[in-house]
């Protein structure tokens, strides 16, 4: 009994995992406000994405406008998930969360339902984008209040010319040939980046 409870418990946090979504089609369903700011996430790493609102705002008409996106103005219907690998649920309508959700299950799609983790296979974490960063935090839903002071806390820790040095450290990987050597030498490169001034001098 002791070992299903722990890892009953251990299930319950979300593993954490960067998604490439280039191939992915994702739809949104939900026109307010917290539909358009799941959309701002989303268009954040990917374009590939398609709406289904009975009303939208005027910012996520405008967004869908700038980015050029598909968008339907309805009543959401039984099977409209249908050839979507990612849904994003943005509505209120509770028992509308449960039908997207179950209807997801048959077809083994990942979903994401506003304010009901038990609708969520994954959640939107808060998180730092800069270029090719991205520091991405999580309570696993205990106090987002946390997770937004600590990206703040994150953000201002960031030195202003790490930007500059990922690029950096990207030309020079795809210059020198994999091995050891190359794994050694851009280790410590990174190392010295971030140790104090005062740690270099002699």
């Amino acid at each position: 009994m002791i070992k299903y409870s722990f890892v009953y418990h251990a299930l319950m946090n979300y593993f954490p995992a960067f998604l490439k979504l280039d191939n992915y089609k994702i739809l949104i369903v939900g026109g307010g406000s917290v539909a358009t700011h799941k959309l701002s996430k989303v268009l954040d790493f990917c374009s590939n994405i398609e709406i289904i609102a009975e009303r939208y705002s005027e910012e996520m008409l405008s967004m869908i406008i700038d980015h050029k996106l598909y968008y339907k103005t309805k009543v959401y219907e039984e099977g409209d998930v249908k050839g979507y690998d990612m849904v994003i649920i943005a509505v209120d309508n509770l028992d509308l969360q449960e039908q997207i959700f179950n209807e997801t299950r048959k077809m083994r799609t990942l979903c994401n339902a506003v304010d009901s983790v038990a609708y969520c296979d994954f959640i939107f974490p808060s998180y730092i984008k800069e270029g090719d960063l991205t520091v991405a935090i999580s309570t696993s839903g205990t106090s987002p209040a946390i997770a937004k002071h600590l990206k703040e806390y994150l953000k201002n820790s960031i030195p202003n010319s790490l930007h500059d040095f990922l690029k950096e450290m990207k030309e020079v990987r795809s210059t020198l040939p994999k091995g050891k050597e190359r794994m050694q030498y851009l280790n410590q490169k990174a190392r010295e980046f971030f140790e104090p001034k005062q740690n270099n001098k002699q």
